[in-house]
């Protein structure tokens, strides 16, 4: 019998001049990497409707990032980051705070558009937020209420939440660039990325094609970022993120399997919501919250296939990808790629794989 895999068998020595700062020049420009054979094949993104065939379905993830990011300080002068990880009813969010002191209780913050305007009183320069607790997995959350809409206040003081190996401040191209061209309901704190290689040139290349769409929406949460502590993968607590599958997905992937088209995931979120909406046995539409986690054994009900951006070692999501088109071939994928020098990660270059037999649920 094989051993379990552990946490090390995700490991890989990553260059870092190879974590890509800034995107391509043009979104569907970036190189991608066709993994659904044997060996690699080396392409550019805008060839993706070729090695896609007519009656085939793409789902794309629609959820929108929002600007996420508040700097600001306590009633100390102390100064506090927050990376808003949900928006609740009532003016409420849920965040991740990092201050040399925590706020307590019934404490304010005050955000602003930079630490110098938090700290500059009047109007226009910021709002104060209360913190009402802790909450959310070891109480590592913290629960504020914002003195109006939350998601006004953010667009108007937050900043672009950019992943944490991105090293320079976020600007008017992140804005852009860090964002789908069909984004509409927003609620992310972190991008969708195999989808910021779509632009509408594209879009249109595949309806040519024959290749069918639908969307599913789950708002991505800074925990995408969370890295795995245990060597023992039965050990790690994955993190939950919000979800949707309307009616109109669960019937084109319907159509889909009747024509004998395949279903092809647009990102892992893409990949989480169908299959977490599917874990009763079949796909359903629905909302709610998963927490699922997806490593080698797993068995797809729904994912054919799946665009994806290169991931950070030891990830989850690395995981997900081994279960999905087999370990091997993705440690060799990756090799591959540090080799020919593909950029990674969220502004990277991205890949195209497909669900091993081995991987795949029966299917009535």
């Amino acid at each position: 019998m094989t051993a379990p895999l552990t946490l090390s068998d995700f490991d890989f020595a990553l260059p870092p001049e190879l974590i890509a700062q800034h995107p391509a020049a043009e979104r569907s420009g970036s190189r991608l990497l066709d993994g659904t054979g044997a060996a690699p094949v080396d392409r550019v993104f805008r060839d993706l409707p070729s090695l896609l065939n007519p009656g085939d379905l793409l789902v794309f993830n629609d959820t929108r990032v929002i600007k996420a990011r508040l700097l600001g300080v306590k009633a100390s002068g102390g100064q506090v980051e927050a990376l808003v990880e949900r928006v609740l009813p009532n003016d409420e969010v849920l965040m991740h705070l990092r201050a040399s002191k925590s706020p307590k209780r019934g404490q304010r913050v005050r955000f602003g558009l930079s630490v110098e305007a938090a700290m500059a009183a009047g109007d226009g320069n910021g709002f104060d937020a209360e913190v009402l607790g802790r909450a959310g997995p070891e109480e590592s959350l913290f629960h504020l209420r914002f003195p109006s809409d939350p998601q006004a206040l953010l667009e108007r003081f937050g900043h672009v939440p950019l992943p944490p190996y991105i090293t320079h401040a976020d600007d008017a191209d992140d804005e852009r660039r860090y964002q789908t061209v069909f984004a509409a309901k927003p609620g992310a704190v972190a991008a969708p990325t195999a989808a910021l290689h779509f632009d509408p040139p594209l879009l249109d290349a595949l309806a040519a094609r024959g290749v069918a769409q639908a969307r599913i929406t789950l708002h991505v949460g800074a925990g995408t970022f969370q890295p795995v502590r245990t060597e023992n993968l039965t050990e790690h607590r994955m993190h939950s993120e919000w979800f949707e599958v309307g009616t109109d997905t669960v019937e084109a992937v319907a159509r889909a399997r009747e024509r004998g088209g395949r279903v092809v995931a647009v990102g892992t979120t893409t990949l989480r919501a169908l299959e977490s909406a599917s874990l009763g046995g079949e796909l359903r539409a629905g909302v709610g919250d998963t927490d699922i986690f997806i490593t080698p054994g797993f068995r797809f009900r729904v994912v054919d296939a799946l665009v994806t951006n290169f991931h950070l070692p030891r990830s989850t999501l690395m995981m997900l990808v081994s279960a999905l088109a087999g370990h091997a071939h993705v440690m060799a994928l990756y090799q591959h790629a540090i080799a020919e020098r593909y950029r990674f990660f969220s502004y990277g270059d991205a890949m195209l794989l497909r669900t091993t037999p081995e991987a795949l649920a029966p299917r009535g």
